[in-house]
């Protein structure tokens, strides 16, 4: 069997976190025991998250802006794949290593085509970076031609698009190495952005739905199961309520029902359910939504919550 397992953003540096390497090397152990079991018996690959990292490369880069001109979005996003993948494939060696496991692990610094045309474009409303007052704001917008809008939680930041992606550039690669029993890391963040202009490939800063991201490689590699890791157990109806219900299996027809309702937040479970919901849609057998540390019995049908045909 051959598995896409989407790791949340938080699962190698978590919120109140110092963000120091150690810490995050504690967590990718953690991370990758959760999934030996499962590459021991199936093709694997590995997605995942970047949100904490991208914003502290942010945060290096305003800090340091006085000495070294900032870099794009774009660029930010692949230097952020490099230093998740790099803390999982090293890892994911030792880890498999001393289990007697060998198999070769093999990063990919992954591109996801967005249309050109695509409405994100016109109205950014991903925020990213640090927080800034109203004035600093206002000159940064100015000064580097950023859209910058007052955050909920305070202060003003940098707000970018989040175009929904179609394709994943390097799928023929990947799908070559996980045919020869490689470990594949690839799509990190939802990969870097870019528009087709003739044969020629642009990055363009926004940031990609990670979850949408990976139903997409998922399909692409032709996983049959696309397991989507993250803090919570099971989807929930109600959530935040006095009664909330967990939610053991779905079908496409009751989940797209749920996200037509509103029942699953935007910016947390929403895109999860619809990444999955996309994943079998397109031909997947299932999608599994589950708690990393139950990820092995999750694939097994015995935690998480499953989004299946009908």
């Amino acid at each position: 069997m051959r598995v896409v397992a989407a790791l949340g953003g938080n699962a190698l540096l978590r919120r109140g976190d110092v963000p120091e390497a150690e810490i995050q090397e504690h967590h990718t152990v953690a991370a990758v025991a959760a999934l030996a079991a499962i590459a021991s018996a199936h093709d694997l690959v590995v997605t995942h998250g970047n949100g904490p990292q991208v914003g502290r490369i942010l945060l290096q880069q305003e800090a340091a802006k006085a000495v070294v001109h900032p870099m794009p979005l774009d660029v930010c996003g692949a230097e952020s794949q490099g230093q998740i993948g790099y803390l999982l494939q090293v890892t994911i060696g030792d880890v498999f290593f001393e289990r007697g496991m060998e198999r070769p692990v093999v990063t990919i610094l992954s591109l996801t085509r967005v249309r050109s045309q695509d409405p994100a474009f016109r109205n950014p409303t991903k925020f990213v970076g640090p927080y800034y007052d109203e004035a600093e704001a206002k000159e940064l917008g100015s000064a580097r031609g950023y859209v910058m809008r007052s955050d909920p939680h305070g202060g003003w930041r940098r707000v970018v698009p989040s175009p929904k992606p179609y394709s994943i550039v390097e799928t023929p690669a990947i799908k070559a190495l996980v045919g020869d029993g490689a470990i594949v890391i690839a799509s990190g963040g939802g990969g870097v952005p870019v528009i087709e202009k003739g044969p020629r490939l642009i990055g363009k800063e926004g940031v990609v739905d990670k979850d949408l991201a990976a139903a997409i490689l998922a399909h692409e590699v032709e996983a049959n199961v696309l397991l989507i890791l993250t803090d919570v157990r099971k989807v929930q109806r109600g959530y935040g309520s006095l009664m909330p219900e967990d939610l053991d299996r779905l079908t496409i027809a009751e989940a797209r029902s749920l996200l037509k309702k509103g029942e699953f937040g935007a910016g947390s479970m929403g895109p999860k359910v619809q990444a999955a919901v996309n994943f079998v849609d397109a031909g997947g057998q299932r999608a599994v939504i589950a708690d990393l540390d139950e990820a092995q019995l999750a694939l097994a049908g015995g935690a998480g919550t499953d989004v299946v045909p009908g």
